[in-house]
């Protein structure tokens, strides 16, 4: 059958299977992910933590629940770096592996998203081809009705531009020999078929309190899980509606961090005034820089550990080494802090160290200080939700 590519939601696509492009945990993140476990509810959440989590590449099975869906086909994309890493071959076995699982399971349909092409930052263009290419070789092809949804834009004037761009794509694999004749391109979906984008961000919020919260409740006493019950009880539809509630809930969701004595201020000699500024300035705390390699050194790190595993580029952190009194961005501050896997208080000390501090008025705030209190120092994850509420992200 012909290869088809649609513009649409994933998640509203009737057939026998969809892919859910999902990190090695399957316990849910952000993008697809998030929308597909939102979709389904809270039981593919409960199958998934059975299954072992899933290694890049490969493809597990769960059940649809309350997707128009049989299966949901799990498979984990590459994290891409340069494209020399083995990323194609791997991006490849995602669509080889699910393929072949979906008629194992006996799917005739089946619908893929364009795998790593979100945060794990795949170019969008070489992600097609080899999503293309992959998909018109597999043998299970043939007998099964397969599409790609790709997300359509509810912005006119940037979904004519992405249109026109897979048009040119198109074209150009043409031109280079390969058999586009065999793809089908649609219109997009009905207006009515999709949620408004308010409506989707609002939805992607709701999945993100229940997962965590249930993710909480499982694993740990997590600070949230109080407000969860709270949340529960008054029939609220969301089980930790406290997170993302317009961020009106400074008191539960962002207590005073403890006083960090003795540096949260300098110290002053007791024989000098209190308002002599000479005296003050002789007592400095310690700055970024030196509060920065000191906690590297703490942890039995090297340098090359701990800009590596915060996404920083080298140049950058030599910066940081070389001047001490140099300022990093606060986005900075915070992949370091994750690298380091330090807690609330110890990133709360480094922010104000460089100037910052974390806001509960702050969306990006709001979720890096989340998963700090969840214990989750995963940057891929992370960067998922960030990137799911449309927020920068770290390391980049």
């Amino acid at each position: 059958m012909p290869l088809e590519i649609l513009h649409g939601d994933i998640t509203k696509f009737a057939c026998d299977a969809i892919v859910n492009a999902a990190n090695e945990s399957l316990l849910g993140g952000g993008g697809v992910d998030g929308a597909i476990h939102l979709a389904a509810g809270p039981e593919l959440l409960a199958e998934c933590r059975a299954l072992g989590g899933c290694r890049t590449g490969e493809a597990k099975r769960t059940g649809g629940y309350r997707l128009p869906c049989r299966y949901v086909i799990h498979t984990v994309g590459p994290v891409y770096i340069d494209g020399l890493q083995g990323e194609p071959e791997l991006l490849a076995a995602c669509y080889r592996n699910s393929m072949r699982l979906a008629a194992q399971s006996g799917c005739r349909s089946i619908a893929f998203p364009l795998i790593s092409a979100g945060a794990y930052g795949y170019p969008k263009a070489e992600a097609l081809r080899i999503a293309i290419e992959t998909l018109q070789a597999a043998p299970e092809t043939a007998n099964m009705r397969v599409a790609l949804l790709l997300y359509e834009s509810r912005d006119q004037a940037q979904a004519a531009r992405r249109r026109a761009a897979l048009a040119a794509q198109l074209e150009a694999m043409r031109a280079r020999g390969m058999n586009t004749q065999e793809i089908f391109v649609s219109l997009p979906m009905q207006q009515n078929a999709m949620p408004s984008r308010p409506a989707q961000k609002a939805e992607k919020k709701r999945l993100f309190r229940r997962r965590k919260a249930e993710e909480a409740a499982a694993e740990s006493d997590d600070l949230f899980s109080e407000s969860a019950e709270k949340s529960e009880e008054a029939g609220s539809g969301s089980i930790a509606s406290s997170v993302f509630n317009a961020f009106d809930t400074e008191r539960e969701l962002m207590p005073p961090a403890p006083a960090l004595a003795p540096h949260a201020m300098p110290s002053i000699d007791a024989d000098a005034d209190a308002n002599d500024l000479e005296a003050m300035l002789r007592h400095l705390d310690a700055g970024f820089s030196e509060t920065l390699f000191r906690l590297i050194d703490a942890r039995g790190m090297t340098d090359a550990e701990c800009y590596k595993k915060a996404g920083i580029d080298r140049r950058l952190f030599s910066k940081i080494r070389s001047d001490p009194s140099y300022r990093p961005s606060k986005s900075t501050v915070l992949a370091l802090a994750i690298a380091l896997e330090l807690s609330e208080q110890e990133t709360a000390d480094l922010l104000r160290r460089a100037g910052f501090a974390l806001s509960p008025s702050k969306a990006f705030d709001v979720i890096i200080l989340y998963y700090i209190r969840l214990g989750v120092y995963d940057l891929f994850e992370i960067n998922e939700t960030l990137f799911s509420f449309d927020q920068s992200l770290l390391g980049a």
